[in-house]
């Protein structure tokens, strides 16, 4: 049985100010998300982590496995209008921010659709890290959404030269998977290398480079 609403995915107009994006609170049914946070990996410090180098088991696997699933990525494709067809999603682990994360920026254009699920407590009572939808490049203060980290909110939204995205500074734990649909298979081999020296160097140095 799967362990995404997707029925509510569905249901959730797709907002087009100023980019394509939608928000969809309690996506993850409510015993999926426990288990999936009791089996969340121990993630070894701030940035973006792959997958090779941590334990995915149990409940957080199971919600990988549905992410990567048909029923997801056709929800996605009836959603945005766009085929995804060989296109493949590779994913992200964090467990933590550091006070100079949630920089403004709009991704790279290797990724076609970003998908941010959060795996925080029910309710984030930090005033800092909403993820904020930008209308501009410069002001963190011009926003259309602001999308509170809580547990089992989905964010999507279509990468565009617009697609500007940011928080408030904040560190601490912060809980959230990263997937993206990318161009081609040599984008996904580029950014897990990349991730994976990052985070060679985070445990070596305890600092890294990577920003969300």
């Amino acid at each position: 049985m799967s362990t995404l609403r997707l029925d509510l995915l569905d249901a959730t107009p797709l907002r087009r100010d100023p980019y394509d994006f939608l928000v969809v609170r309690n996506f993850l049914k409510p015993e999926a998300l426990n288990a999936a946070r009791v089996d969340y990996p121990k993630v070894p410090g701030p940035g973006s982590h792959p997958a090779g180098g941590l334990d995915i088991k149990g409940g957080f696997k199971q919600v990988i496995d549905d992410f990567h699933g048909p029923e997801f990525r056709h929800a996605i494709e009836r959603k945005f209008d766009v085929d995804l067809t060989d296109r493949p999603l590779m994913y992200t682990v964090r467990g933590h921010c550091r006070a100079r994360d949630g920089q403004i920026h709009t991704d790279t254009k290797s990724k076609i659709i970003t998908i941010l699920l959060y795996m925080n407590d029910d309710h984030w009572d930090n005033a800092n890290a909403r993820l904020r939808i930008l209308r501009n490049g410069t002001d963190l203060n011009d926003y259309v959404d602001e999308v509170e980290p809580a547990g089992g909110t989905l964010l999507v939204f279509r990468r565009c030269d617009h697609s500007w995205h940011g928080h408030t500074s904040y560190e601490g734990p912060r809980r959230a998977l990263q997937f993206n649909y990318v161009t081609d298979q040599a984008v996904v081999d580029r950014e897990q290398s990349r991730h994976s020296v990052s985070a060679f160097f985070k445990k070596l140095m305890g600092r890294d480079t990577m920003t969300m």
